[in-house]
C-alpha cells in the first residue's frame, strides 16, 4: 500500500483526471464599446492569474476556453480548450485572453445562442468531471432563441451555468439572469457595477466557480 501511495504521489499531474471544464463566454454586442472590450479581457486575464484561481485551476487539472458571443450566428470560440496543468499554463491563457482580437462590434444580444455553442462544445472535453458556462453581459437577449430553452439539455449533461451581470442602466439584469439564465446545482449570478467594477467581480466569480460551490442550486 505504502508503494501504491508513493508511486501515486510522484506521477506528474496531467495523468489524473480533469475535475473541471470552464468556458468563459464573453459579450461582444453592440452594447460594448472598445474600451469597455479591453475592460473584459484584461480583467479576465487578471482574474486567472489571482493565486486563489490559479491555485484553484491547477488543482482540478481544469480545461478552459474562451466564446466570444453577440447577435444570432455570430458566436465563436476564440481560444480553444487549453488544458491547464502548471501555473506557466495558466499565465499562457491569461495571455492569449488579453490578446484575443474582438470579433465583431455593431450586433445585438443573442445569450441563448451563446449558451448552445458552449453546450456543444463540451463533447471535446467530455471526460472532465465538471462542467460550467461562465457568462457575462451587459444586456438582455434580445434576438435568437431564449436562454431558458437549453435548461433540459444543460441539465441532463450536468452543466452549470453561472453569470456575471453588468449593471449599466435600470433594467436588473441581475434578476433577469437570475430568473432565465443560471442553471444547475450552485449557480449564482454575480453582479458588477458598471464595467469599471468588472475586473474586481470577474475575480471573485472565478473563485467562487473555481474552488467549493456555496450558493442554492436553481
Amino acid at each position: 500500500m505504502r508503494f501504491v501511495l508513493a508511486l501515486l504521489i510522484c506521477l506528474p499531474r496531467s495523468l489524473f483526471a480533469c475535475d473541471l471544464a470552464l468556458v468563459l463566454a464573453v459579450d461582444v454586442s453592440g452594447s460594448v464599446d472598445a474600451d469597455e472590450y479591453r475592460v473584459q479581457m484584461d480583467g479576465l486575464a487578471l482574474a486567472l492569474q489571482d493565486g486563489i484561481v490559479a491555485d484553484a485551476l491547477v488543482d482540478a487539472q481544469a480545461r478552459v476556453s474562451l466564446v466570444q458571443w453577440s447577435g444570432s450566428s455570430r458566436q465563436e470560440q476564440t481560444v480553444p480548450w487549453t488544458a491547464l496543468t502548471s501555473h506557466a499554463d495558466v499565465a499562457a491563457l491569461a495571455v492569449r485572453i488579453a490578446d484575443d482580437p474582438r470579433l465583431w462590434r455593431n450586433y445585438s444580444t443573442a445569450i441563448g445562442e451563446a449558451l448552445g455553442l458552449s453546450i456543444r462544445s463540451f463533447g471535446d472535453v467530455a471526460a472532465c468531471r465538471r462542467k460550467v458556462i461562465d457568462v457575462s453581459g451587459d444586456g438582455l437577449s434580445n434576438e435568437g432563441v431564449e436562454p431558458a430553452t437549453h435548461h433540459a439539455a444543460l441539465g441532463a449533461q450536468g452543466i452549470v451555468v453561472n453569470a456575471l451581470a453588468i449593471e449599466t442602466d435600470d433594467t436588473d439584469l441581475t434578476a433577469y439572469f437570475f430568473e432565465h439564465l443560471i442553471m444547475g446545482e450552485g449557480a449564482f449570478v454575480i453582479t458588477a457595477n458598471g464595467f469599471e467594477d468588472y475586473p474586481e467581480q470577474i475575480r471573485r466569480k472565478l473563485q467562487r466557480e473555481t474552488t467549493k460551490r456555496l450558493s442554492v442550486a436553481k
